[in-house]
């Protein structure tokens, strides 16, 4: 029998794989510009840091780091990152599980959490990747109202009373894909519908470090009272996305399910980069290094805004504080997964806003990326595009 007539489990009837990966196929062809991926920069990765602290911890403890580890964490690790979470979020936080990047820690929450059909409530547009994580795990996803910033707690507590979720997946702070940050009042709604009406809130926040203006809001974590918020986080962002270090943090029942979980998907998350971001944590480097690579991405970030200003006047765009990205919307009539050919005609590619978005349409968005690209790139860049679009307004 032909392997063609496999069947393949119905979790995936619906999943096409990322949009971004498939994209990434083609921002590989040489003098490409890519304002697509959300890569930190080349300039911003700390290669010689992390050469120096992973020869000191295999002189100190390399046998051990060579071995099978704890599920729960290396732990040095686990006790120098609960410190570095709590003095963050500025609360105690009862349990945490370094896991392999903040997307296995959705992943872990899914697997503890969500049964088929279960209702989950996300922002529109989201993170495409834990939207597939959630389509994966057969969620029912409902999509939020948002304005200019963020999530609306009145919806929120509309469609909870409405669709009884288990849980809420929300980026509050320069979110992905539109750099909103969600206000301090509305993470203590957030928080307290959570607890009236007893439903989980996964609260990711990657970003929250690359604060380049403005003042920083507490966590929504903060303001939870009876553990129903859990809260993943990343050094992806601040030091170094190929070590994969992440972690969820929050009440030890669901830390337990998920450390059940990541039994049965990793084991453990590698020892050696758990405890190259120990020494990080216990040597203090975090905040200096912070420091150094947002004075970079904001000059980027405000060179890629000043481009925009000269746009065509209806082409609306978010003016970020922080993150990543920048989300622009383009008149109602045009499609940005057309034109990205085009675009890409002229060596220069973005993400189409549909992809974030949890039942397609909104057509007319993208994302943009300015952290991965040159001063040089941007304005070249951006140019194309301001040309483009014009083009096709004609």
């Amino acid at each position: 029998m032909d392997i063609s007539s496999i069947r393949y489990a119905h979790r995936f009837d619906h999943v096409t794989g990322s949009a971004i990966r498939e994209i990434f196929k083609v921002i590989a062809q040489p003098g490409m510009i890519s304002f697509a991926g959300g890569n930190p920069s080349l300039d911003a990765l700390p290669d010689r840091q992390v050469d120096e602290l992973a020869h000191y911890v295999l002189e100190k403890d390399g046998k051990a780091l060579l071995q099978y580890g704890a599920t729960e964490g290396y732990p040095p690790f686990v006790e120098s990152l609960k410190k570095y979470v709590e003095n963050q979020l500025g609360v105690d936080i009862p349990a945490v599980l370094p896991v392999t990047g903040s997307t296995q820690a959705m992943d872990l929450l899914c697997k503890a959490l969500i049964d088929p059909g279960d209702t989950v409530l996300v922002e529109n547009p989201s993170f495409l990747g834990n939207l597939q994580c959630l389509k994966l795990y057969q969620a029912n996803l409902v999509a939020l109202e948002s304005d200019d910033q963020g999530l609306i707690p009145e919806d929120l507590e509309k469609k909870i009373r409405q669709y009884h979720p288990k849980l809420l997946y929300t980026i509050p702070t320069f979110q992905n894909p539109t750099g909103k940050t969600l206000p301090e009042e509305r993470r203590k709604a957030v928080a307290e519908l959570a607890n009236q009406y007893g439903m989980v809130v996964a609260e990711d926040d990657p970003y929250r470090d690359l604060r380049y203006e403005g003042t920083p809001f507490h966590s929504i974590k903060y303001y939870d009272r009876n553990g129903w918020v859990m809260f993943l986080g990343s050094f992806s962002k601040n030091i170094s996305p190929g070590l994969r270090v992440g972690f969820i943090a929050g009440d030890p029942g669901i830390i337990r399910k998920c450390t059940v979980g990541k039994q049965s998907t990793d084991v453990h998350s590698a020892n050696l980069n758990q405890a190259i971001v120990d020494q990080y944590l216990r040597r203090n480097l975090l905040p200096g290094h912070i420091s150094s690579i947002c004075d970079g991405y904001k000059s980027k970030m405000q060179l890629m805004l000043k481009a925009l200003e000269n746009f065509p006047e209806d082409v609306a765009f978010t003016r970020p504080q922080g993150g990543l990205f920048i989300w622009a919307e383009l008149p109602g009539h045009m499609d940005t997964v057309s034109l990205l050919s085009k675009a890409v005609d002229r060596k220069v590619a973005y993400v189409p806003g549909t992809y974030f978005c949890v039942d397609g349409g909104h057509l007319n968005t993208l994302r943009l990326n300015f952290s991965n690209s040159t001063p040089e790139q941007i304005v070249s860049g951006m140019n194309v595009l301001n040309d483009l679009i014009r083009s096709e307004l004609k």
